[in-house]
């Protein structure tokens, strides 16, 4: 492995217990532990274990803070408060996400804004620039953080036990400060990238592989970013680079939920999102489900049956649930039709598709699963 390639705190433990490990975003990461089926399953049914340090922590903070953030961000930052995180954008002045990212509002007019790993750079100097016009201090505090991610129907109960809080009642997008767990100081965020009930640890980097060996001792399995993937596209949710980037904007990528739903603040991208959400987008991201054998791949194009481009692959894989090969493809909105079959185009074969809704996962018994068909966002 590459010593140019960034590593989190848990590196030499992966190095260690012989974890498959791989180049992404400019970090040297795990892609598996046992396999990738091995480990989709334990999340599903259990509960799962990843390392999400590589990802990007900035701090905003100041008296226009506040301010910054709502200018800077797609979603309506006045909803966020210091118990409850947001889903957000960052987007260019054509509307097209820069990066997508969670906002913690850690006391008045203090933020942090957790980033996507590989963007981290570009999105710091994108705030920066952009917070010079504002009374406030952009801050890339990513090094100063580890940061795990327990997912699974069970993740519930075993943080309770280590917590000296109650977490039987937090809900998706809540969080806590100063949590104590496994005696250490954390964040203690109510959310994930699964489609499971789960949790993010935000710690103190130096405390990241303690964390790790102590949550491992309770029958949790360590999982890589193999099984992130297939997880993630279980849940219909997004990856940037793919289904999210500067040329696609949040409606079309599915995501408008993350957009100020009365757009009267200003903000960057605001007359081309006011547009689209007034007049509609000329794409939009679709579910798509194989008929004929074969797996989507980014990049294959997608046909009408009169043998007309209307799209490509912007994700796929084989579900591990259902067995199915799915995809999410981004396709012209005239050609929407729910149900209506397609051709991929698989290397040098042309595959039959199907158009399907993109379903939310259903809570039970305060953990998720997800159902035969797909995706949780609409």
């Amino acid at each position: 492995m590459s010593n140019e390639l960034k590593k989190t705190p848990l590196y030499q433990t992966f190095v260690d217990s012989g974890a498959k490990i791989v180049e992404f975003g400019g970090w040297a990461m795990p892609v598996q532990f046992s396999s990738i089926k091995e480990e989709h399953n334990a999340v599903r049914t259990e509960m799962g274990l990843f390392d999400v340090s590589h990802m990007g922590e900035i701090i905003i903070k100041g008296s226009d803070a506040s301010n910054l953030v709502q200018y800077l961000l797609s979603n309506d930052t006045d909803n966020v408060t210091t118990h409850k995180a947001q889903y957000t954008a960052l987007c260019n002045e054509q509307g097209g996400i820069i990066d997508d990212l969670i906002t913690y509002k850690l006391e008045e007019n203090v933020y942090l804004l957790v980033v996507n790993a590989g963007n981290t750079e570009k999105d710091f100097e994108w705030m920066y620039e952009k917070a010079k016009a504002f009374d406030a201090e952009v801050i890339n505090v990513s090094t100063e953080y580890g940061q795990l991610a327990i997912q699974g129907p069970k993740a519930r109960d075993l943080v309770q036990q280590h917590v000296n809080i109650d977490v039987s009642e937090m809900k998706p997008f809540e969080f806590e400060q100063n949590v104590e767990f496994f005696g250490k100081n954390v964040i203690l965020s109510q959310s994930g990238y699964t489609g499971e009930d789960g949790f993010e640890i935000y710690c103190n980097a130096d405390d990241t592989p303690y964390l790790w060996d102590e949550i491992l001792k309770n029958d949790v399995t360590p999982c890589g970013l193999g099984a992130r993937d297939t997880l993630r596209l279980e849940a219909g949710l997004p990856l940037h680079g793919q289904d999210l980037s500067e040329t696609i904007t949040p409606y079309e990528a599915g995501i408008a939920f993350a957009v100020k739903p009365l757009i009267e603040a200003d903000f960057i991208g605001k007359s081309v999102l006011k547009d689209q959400k007034e007049n509609g987008s000329k794409r939009r991201t679709v579910g798509l489900e194989m008929i004929d054998k074969g797996i989507p791949r980014t990049g294959y194009e997608v046909y009408d049956l009169d043998g007309n481009q209307i799209g490509e692959i912007t994700s796929g894989t084989q579900s591990p649930l259902t067995g199915k090969s799915i995809g999410l493809a981004l396709i012209n909105r005239d050609a929407f039709e729910m149900g209506k079959e397609v051709v991929v185009q698989v290397r040098k074969r042309q595959v039959k598709a199907k158009i399907v809704k993109k379903i939310r996962l259903v809570n039970k018994s305060k953990g998720c699963y997800c159902e035969s068909s797909l995706y949780s966002i609409n």
